[in-house]
């Protein structure tokens, strides 16, 4: 959705200023380092799923500001209606092209609290400005992704399809929800505008208003099943559950009497787990042992976790709201911290943001992510400054506690996390399809000890620092403090 059209004006306006400030400054040119990264999971869950990197490398590929943004921009005023920026800045702005490196964690990865999901390296003005677009496509399809990949969990294998266009924020809001639910694990959407854009497979039954419409519900289920024969999940719910388990029976044994399968029956409302058993038994008596049962109304990872403990006997989850919405934590808390800086052809120097709390001192450096597995598992990951890489194993160090460490053996097998994706602002990486990226989430959660998937008190995976890596930060962190506190004396 956002192909072929300008979106250098897909930012905060203190972007804008601060690259003017740059600008005016003779520092935009100056290079920096800058790392796109969460600090806790959601959902309290022991775990996050990286997503939205085709959206940004979409982005990217279409970042510029054409003549509209341009004489937008030059209609801003700052206090006392002065322009806000000088018309040279404007033009210099109008033939930007990116330049910037930009290396990233595929979608579908397993990824943790400091990980880096991308590193970006180039001219500060440039960096700048790309840091709110690329939060925006990683954070919310990455929340999403988690999202998915839980309710996934509790469905055990039976399909989940994503249901929840209505509820969504807004137009784009449910496309790329749809996107981030399927790359989860989810089965499918009813999204068809998703469907068209990104391949993914779309799902549907009927609503109410569709029995309404006939003077019976046996008439409206007939009806259906001659239109669409090889599409028949006849919604049961809208006057009578049992009844209209009944009638769904009898417009599916004409469906066999003519050479058809019905597909189900839908319930979305009342007792799921006792109306899906009475169903089960109906059909299967009626010879209709095909049929699938679809359960919707409401439903999260906890509901289905609870319906499968009572035995229900539904086959395919649609959710919707909670899903969509991502109803009980609306936000990844991603953030984008510069972390070092040099002038063009020069020494990097690293930087560093102070706080009181440890959790919020950001991480110097150019740093990449290092996992650790054995034939089994996935053991471990290693935060560490790709210009001092491990020689050979390594010993992490917790990012908030000291005296938590493991030490992993130079014969443990790894793999680094982040891959090249542009190279002097050309894309040099190739997504793959969509299907593909699902089926790695799959996969990459296998790879995880099971209890990495509890939903209460989840497992703490070891993701830390190199030893060394972490003396230069804390070495740094004094040095910073001494010098703040120097400048306060004076």
């Amino acid at each position: 959705m956002i192909a072929n059209r300008s979106l250098g004006l897909l930012t905060d306006l203190y972007e804008l200023t601060m690259a003017y400030a740059y600008w005016k400054s003779g520092r935009h040119t100056q290079e920096a380092v800058f790392h796109l990264y969460f600090r806790s999971n959601p959902f309290g869950s022991g775990y996050t799923i990286a997503a939205g990197l085709d959206t940004a490398i979409s982005y990217l590929n279409e970042f510029r500001f054409d003549d509209s943004d341009i004489e937008y921009l030059a209609t801003l005023t700052g206090s006392g209606g002065k322009k806000l920026f000088e018309r040279k800045f404007l033009k210099d702005l109008r033939g930007m092209k990116l330049t910037c490196d930009i290396d990233a964690i595929p979608e579908g990865e397993v990824v943790f609290p400091n990980e880096p999901l991308m590193r970006i390296t180039g001219p500060i003005l440039e960096t700048q400005l790309l840091e709110t677009a690329l939060l925006n496509c990683l954070n919310f399809q990455s929340l999403i992704a988690t999202k998915a990949a839980r309710v996934c969990q509790s469905a055990k294998g039976e399909p989940v399809l994503e249901f929840g266009m209505r509820r969504a924020q807004g137009v784009e809001g449910s496309v790329y929800a749809a996107r981030g639910a399927y790359i989860g694990g989810c089965a499918g959407t009813s999204n068809t505008l998703a469907g068209k854009l990104f391949g993914i497979p779309v799902k549907g039954t009927h609503a109410h208003s569709w029995v309404m419409s006939f003077d019976t519900e046996e008439e409206a289920f007939m009806a259906y099943a001659r239109a669409l024969p090889h599409n028949t999940t006849f919604l049961v719910d809208t006057y009578d559950t049992l009844e209209g388990i009944d009638h769904a029976i009898t417009a599916g044994k004409w469906l066999k009497k003519n050479g058809h399968t019905m597909s189900g029956i839908r319930l979305d409302s009342g007792d799921l787990a006792y109306l899906s058993k009475v169903a089960r038994k109906k059909l299967d008596k009626a010879g209709l042992t095909d049929a699938k049962i679809v359960a919707s109304n409401e439903l999260d990872e906890h509901l289905i976790r609870s319906l499968k403990e009572q035995g229900a006997k539904i086959a395919v989850w649609g959710v919707g709201t909670k899903l969509t919405t991502c109803y009980d934590q609306p936000a990844l808390g991603g953030v984008y911290k510069v972390s070092a800086i040099r002038e063009p052809g020069g020494e990097w120097s690293d930087t560093l943001k102070i706080s009181d709390q440890t959790a919020k001192i950001s991480h110097p450096g150019i740093i990449q992510v290092r996992r650790f597995y054995n034939k089994k598992e996935n053991i471990a990951d290693a935060i560490f400054d790709i210009r001092y890489p491990p020689q050979s194993g390594c010993t992490i160090m917790h990012p908030t506690d000291p005296l938590r460490a493991k030490s992993i053996s130079a014969k443990t097998k790894h793999r680094d996390l982040l891959v090249p994706v542009f190279r002097r602002g050309k894309g040099v990486y190739r997504s793959p399809k969509i299907a593909a990226i699902r089926q790695s989430t799959i996969d990459n959660l296998k790879h995880f000890h099971a209890g990495l998937k509890r939903f209460e008190n989840p497992h703490s995976y070891p993701v830390g620092f190199e030893q060394t890596y972490l003396g230069r930060k804390k070495e740094l962190t004094l040095r910073i403090r001494k010098n703040h506190e120097r400048a306060a004396h004076h």
